[in-house]
């Protein structure tokens, strides 16, 4: 009788451990990985902010980043059980039980201050032309990541030559205007499905006549490297690879001309450097009533952030209103993205930084925090991979 007593009370022990150890364990985890994560976005935020107000100060920017967070966690349980038993015909048994648990984490975070050679020239170089297609490929308003990303559209001739420049700058009242309207004619083509953003696609010719049949391997070796064995009318094989070129912004569908067409108009553009977005809004299609043709050009990281620090101050941006020739849609918010100083810290949930006594956060509106995650993307193309770059710090609590 006491063995079946002692045997059920190991299994009610063990039972109840596992279940302790088993409601301890998952949460603790999933709260610290969870709070890592937010911890992590927070201060990518947060140094934005920070680099935005040290160059609305005259300072130099300078960027850190965490590379690994690696972290321990252990819990533990406890079960202690203690009591009286009455070995009488009738008796009764008397059972305490004490259960306690405990975790712990020791986390170890390498820091990595960004600076060097390379990422100096990350930071400086004009963002590449497939960096703009990316994000108006994924549902972004062409005219916000415009406002954000261009300095100017530079107005070029049919074969390439500039005619002039057309800054998105404030402190040049006439041209900002007239690269916002554009930018607006823009956003209202795309939002009525008639406006293109994609690079050039077509066939480059490596081997115009081949006189005899390629081999199957080759064949098949082509095949995985994009290019394609096709006989001609003669007899003969040509061999052509698939490429992609630069990136073109129109109003006319780029695939509806010949491959011959592609090639030549991606030759032209590869005229200019990569910073550079080729516009081509043709009088004969929609939106003629507008038409330009140029190129978009690009800033870099560092002139980005540039620009929305000097429009706290140096030269805000303004209000530019509908122009009724291209069927007077309205232009956007006045600031590309607004930041705004203060005394008093900022709402809940909006990103902010406390630099020399002020607040630095966005406006709390839906343009402004799109804006801003378009900056954090665009930070995160710049820094690439933070491996091997400088000493990285380590902490470990």
């Amino acid at each position: 009788m006491i063995l079946r007593r002692r045997a059920a009370l190991n299994f009610f022990t063990a039972a109840i451990a596992l279940v302790a150890g088993s409601c301890v364990g998952p949460p603790v985890l999933q709260q610290q990985v969870l709070g890592y994560d937010e911890v992590t976005k927070r201060l990518n935020d947060e140094l934005l902010l920070l680099n935005i107000a040290r160059v609305a100060d005259d300072q130099a920017v300078h960027f850190t980043s965490t590379s690994s967070i690696a972290a321990t966690f252990n819990w533990t349980t406890t079960l202690g059980v203690g009591g009286q038993i009455y070995q009488r015909a009738y008796g009764s048994n008397f059972f305490t039980f004490n259960i306690g648990g405990s975790s712990s984490e020791n986390p170890t975070f390498s820091i990595v201050p960004l600076s060097g050679e390379d990422f100096t020239k990350r930071i400086a170089t004009p963002f590449r032309d497939e960096v703009f297609e990316f994000l108006v490929y994924q549902g972004a308003r062409i005219n916000g990541v415009m406002r954000l990303m261009a300095s100017g559209i530079e107005v070029q001739e049919p074969d390439g030559r500039f005619v002039r420049f057309i800054e998105n700058d404030p402190r040049r009242p006439h041209e900002y205007e007239e690269f916002r309207r554009i930018a607006t004619h823009l956003q209202r083509l795309s939002d009525n499905r008639q406006l293109f953003v994609r690079p050039l696609v077509f066939e480059d010719t490596l081997i115009a006549d081949f006189k005899s049949s390629p081999r199957a391997e080759d064949i098949n070796n082509g095949f995985n490297n994009r290019m394609r064995w096709r006989q001609k009318p003669d007899g003969n094989y040509k061999l052509t690879r698939l490429e992609g070129g630069r990136v073109i912004v129109a109003n006319f569908d780029p695939m509806a001309l010949t491959d011959r067409q592609r090639f030549e108009l991606n030759e032209k553009i590869k005229k200019n450097p990569n910073g550079f977005v080729y516009l081509d809004i043709r009088p004969d299609g929609p939106g003629g009533n507008f038409p330009i043709q140029g190129a978009i050009k690009l800033r870099s990281m560092f002139m980005i952030l540039r620009f929305i620090a000097e429009g706290i101050n140096a030269a805000p941006e303004f209000d530019v209103g509908p122009y009724t020739s291209i069927g007077g849609m309205e232009s956007g918010p006045a600031a590309t993205l607004k930041i705004r100083v203060t005394n008093d810290q900022p709402a809940h949930g909006l990103p902010y930084v406390f630099y020399k006594g002020r607040y630095y956060s966005i406006d709390d509106t839906s343009w402004d925090r799109t804006v801003f995650l378009l900056l954090n993307i665009l930070f995160q193309t710049t820094i690439g991979k933070v491996e091997n770059v400088g000493i990285p710090i380590t902490i470990a609590k």
